[in-house]
């Protein structure tokens, strides 16, 4: 495992190595966000300690560009605040964990554990595609730049949707991620749900019918 730590505190960055030198985990240190994205460029991390108020780029900025350039590593954000929405902004940017400071190590190494294993890739903290972006952290939709409003249910089944990226999606597969265990499996309230949100979204239909095999987003619906 090898972890980047981006902190501007000389002392706290090289405790925080030491630390996990103990632990055999082999890392680097980065004392701003410009060097901390040089680095990320040149070698593949499997997480990043990142302190959020950091000089030069900002945590937040390196922690979405992170996500944006797909590198694969799991970011665990630090802060000095503890404030709810401090920590709910921080995963709206893309980051894996939230750990306030001060902290204790050991905490600091389980964590990191956890994120390693994980699935590397990551996952963008807002879906966009054939035209339309979806924030699930603010249940927002927009489509050409137009606010969508939906219900919970309309919003789930538009995420299982996104996600796939314009795969085929069983009507089985939204039953099951988007209503309880509780849904009736012959239930018809896929078809009424997707039918409602094709209108919702608005033409040109964005939502294309697979007969007999499930529904997928029209990227050239787009167009």
């Amino acid at each position: 495992m090898r972890v980047l730590i981006v902190e501007d505190e000389p002392y706290l960055a090289e405790a925080v190595q030491a630390g996990l030198r103990l632990e055999a985990i082999a890392s680097d240190i980065a004392g701003d966000g410009d060097t901390a994205l040089e680095r990320l460029d040149v070698h593949p991390y499997d997480a990043v300690v990142l302190d959020r108020d950091i000089p030069g780029t900002h945590g937040d900025e390196v922690c979405r560009l992170i996500v944006e350039r797909g590198h694969g590593c799991r970011v665990l954000m630090l802060t000095a605040a503890s404030r709810l929405q401090e920590k709910v902004s921080g995963f709206e940017l893309g980051a894996d964990d939230y750990l306030t400071k001060p902290f204790e190590m050991a905490e600091l190494v389980v964590r990191l554990r956890s994120l390693a294993r994980r699935p590397k890739e990551s996952a963008p903290p807002v879906l966009e595609y054939a035209g339309i972006r979806l924030d699930p952290f603010r249940r927002e939709v927009f489509r050409s730049g137009r606010y969508v409003g939906l219900t919970r249910k309309q919003f789930a089944v538009l995420e299982v949707l996104m996600a796939a990226r314009g795969g085929v999606v069983s009507a089985e597969t939204l039953l099951e991620r988007a209503w309880d265990e509780n849904a009736d499996p012959f239930t018809n309230a896929v078809r009424i749900t997707i039918s409602a949100l094709r209108k919702r979204l608005g033409e040109p239909w964005a939502i294309l019918t697979v007969p007999g095999v499930g529904y997928r987003l029209d990227e050239e619906a787009d167009a």
